[in-house]
């Protein structure tokens, strides 16, 4: 079959340099927070003030305290403790101010980011639900994954941690810096040059950091890709005892990992002590040369005023240090933001259509819309109904998956109403590359199809698709009940229309054997029933929309002969009166179909009834008395 590209360009598809993270990805984030939780914001931008300013006041009660209270009853026989006790008890209610504030910015922190990761969750899930099948045949599951598990959880540590540890240090920052000017001009002045200092050794290493912290970012994604190909292959890899290289291609993968996450964590974890040093050294500067200019008067400082000091410095190299220490949160934090963000801002599927499809009973001549499925269906275009029969026509039609590889080579064929059309070829034929070309799940190159005389560019995508029955080679069941499943494609199913739908498909009598019949549940892709069962379910949802148009893609390969007989009865009942597309593997359930069309490398090479191909002796002659089989 020939199929989307497919590969490990997911893995690095969309992930941003760090030079290439710009201030637009921050903007974009706040803009989550500002949307749909301002109030909380604003109340957490109140409770850090709250914060700050507490801490920033006990720094300069310091001050008083000793110069004012502590000092002056040095050597005293009788001091009096009443002033000094109510100061102390001022000071307490400072930090209790401090701490309920931060203990409540914290929890609502909490909720602000939890809130924000639902909605842009909830965003991606329906940006995802609206990309083109293009996207998931170029993007392994496994990295589109990590966007909802890596990278969500990077914005939780950014949203909930670094955000308001960023606001917080930088209101402190400010109180800070305009207590120390007040407190001494010559010490803040220091106090600047070991914090420029800082930012020098901030740059020098974070900058090293970032680039692994990227890598990092990636090589997970790596492993997610693998990883998820390996779960899906576990038959396959012990059916041919792979386990070894499957193993050895992982320890690649895992070390490249685990350098890149020691590196940038190396470069990480030696900041922060690096940091806390020069803050140390920061310290015993402002200790010695204040107690210096205090024993010279000079600037006016006194005991009190330098412990006062010390504790404000403290204050304002401390929320620096610890914006340095979220650096490898903030890199990841935005590499991650824009991975999520170029998934978001992927291109939806186009949709130019404007050729509508409803329901419709007739009475005569006069054709009424409805809401519910009847059966008939009809293109309704400017207000006119066209009753809908199913005939299809491919002219001339030209495609690529990729724009320098063509795959399919001037296609021309018609399904008129009723018809069944059989395609026969090797894989990579081009067979399952026409059914994604009726679907639109691509677009043609050039050449044109047309559904009852309508352009099918013209007809809205969901329409078109609602009107086309499919039945694959591999089954996708999901998780929920076997009636949940065969109703997947028509919510408002009344259970009659899913047994009627599940007698059609020869579904009913082995799920009426089920422990819980329609009510048992299926797990996962419902490894609890057989290939045939699953098979049996597919084709019963195919039928419960009653589709004038369906598509058989392979649908009896992958199960033994007796269950084929089932499944083929089934289908059998289900393309009665329909215009079928059939895709077959073995070509003794294509023997009635009123055209058979041999494929190879992306052209018709044969077409007729199976009498006529019989007759001419070529390729399908060849496949069908075994001379040439298909690969």
């Amino acid at each position: 079959m020939s199929r989307g590209p497919r590969g490990n360009k997911g893995a690095t598809a969309g992930l941003p340099k760090f030079d290439q993270i710009d201030k637009g990805v921050v903007k974009r984030l706040l803009s989550y927070i500002f949307k749909d939780y301002k109030k909380e914001f604003i109340l957490v931008l109140v409770c850090i003030i709250f914060s700050s300013v507490a801490s920033v006041s006990s720094s300069l009660f310091l001050e008083i305290l000793i110069d004012e209270y502590i000092e002056p009853m040095i050597g005293v026989s009788n001091p009096i403790w009443t002033g000094l006790l109510k100061v102390m008890g001022i000071m307490a209610i400072i930090y209790l101010v401090g701490i309920i504030s931060t203990f409540f910015y914290n929890r609502i922190v909490a909720k602000i980011s939890q809130g924000v990761l639902r909605n842009i969750r909830n965003e991606m899930f329906m940006g995802m639900q609206k990309l083109p099948i293009k996207y998931f045949d170029t993007h392994t599951y496994g990295e589109i994954m990590s966007y909802y598990t890596n990278d969500t959880d990077t914005l939780r540590e950014m949203i909930g941690r670094s955000v308001p540890q960023f606001i917080s240090s930088a209101i402190t920052i400010i109180t800070v810096f305009c207590a120390m000017l007040y407190t001494s001009v010559y010490l803040t002045i220091m106090t600047i040059l070991f914090v420029v200092v800082m930012f020098i050794v901030t740059g020098k290493v974070g900058g090293k950091a970032s680039k692994y912290f990227v890598a990092r970012q990636k090589s997970l994604a790596d492993i997610n890709g693998y990883i998820e190909e390996m779960i899906n292959g576990q038959k396959v890899i012990k059916v041919f005892t792979y386990e070894d290289r499957a193993k050895d291609r992982f320890d690649k993968l895992n070390n490249m990992h685990c350098m890149n996450a020691t590196r940038a964590n190396q470069f990480a974890n030696i900041l922060g002590p690096i940091l806390n040093n020069i803050g140390h050294i920061q310290y015993a500067f402002v200790g010695f040369i204040g107690g210096l200019m205090a024993l010279n008067g000079i600037g006016g400082l006194t005991l009190g005023a330098i412990a006062s000091f010390i504790s404000l410095s403290k204050s304002f190299l401390s929320p620096i240090s610890q914006i340095s220490q979220q650096l490898n949160s903030i890199i990841m934090a935005l590499a991650g933001a824009q991975r999520v963000f170029n998934l978001m801002d992927q291109e939806p599927e186009e949709d130019n259509g404007y050729v509508t499809l409803v329901n419709i009973e007739k009475d005569g001549d006069e054709i009424k819309e409805v809401s519910y499925n009847t059966g008939l269906w009809a293109w309704k275009k400017n207000d006119e109904y066209i009753e809908l029969k199913g005939k299809i026509d491919f002219l001339n039609v030209d495609f690529g998956y990729e724009e320098e590889k063509q795959v399919l080579f001037d296609i021309s064929l018609y399904a008129k109403p009723g018809q069944k059309i059989a395609f026969v070829g090797a894989t990579g034929a081009g067979k399952t590359t026409i059914t994604n070309l009726l679907n639109r799940f691509y677009d043609i190159k050039s050449g044109s199809i047309s559904y009852d005389g309508i352009d099918i560019k013209d007809i809205k995508k969901n329409d078109l698709r609602r009107s086309l029955g499919m039945v694959l080679q591999d089954v996708n069941l999901f998780t929920g009940t076997i009636k949940d499943n065969i109703k997947y494609g028509k919510e408002d199913a009344t259970d009659e229309d899913v047994v009627n739908a599940s007698k059609l498909a020869n579904a009913h009598d082995f799920i009426m054997r089920l422990p819980n019949k329609y009510e048992t549940n299926i797990d996962g892709d419902g490894d609890s029933l057989s290939q045939g069962q699953k098979q049996l379910i597919s084709i019963a949802r195919a039928a419960i929309n009653n589709p004038p148009v369906m598509i058989l893609d392979e649908a009896t390969s992958s199960i033994d002969t007796r269950t084929e007989k089932i499944v083929q009865n089934g289908m059998d009942k289900l393309m009665n009166g329909r215009t079928v597309l059939v895709i077959a593997h073995r070509l003794s359930t294509i023997q009635n179909s009123k055209a058979i069309m041999v494929m190879d490398h992306g052209k018709i090479i044969e077409r007729g009834e199976h009498d006529y191909l019989i007759g001419l002796k070529g390729e399908y002659y060849q496949l069908y008395t075994g001379k040439t089989e298909l690969e």
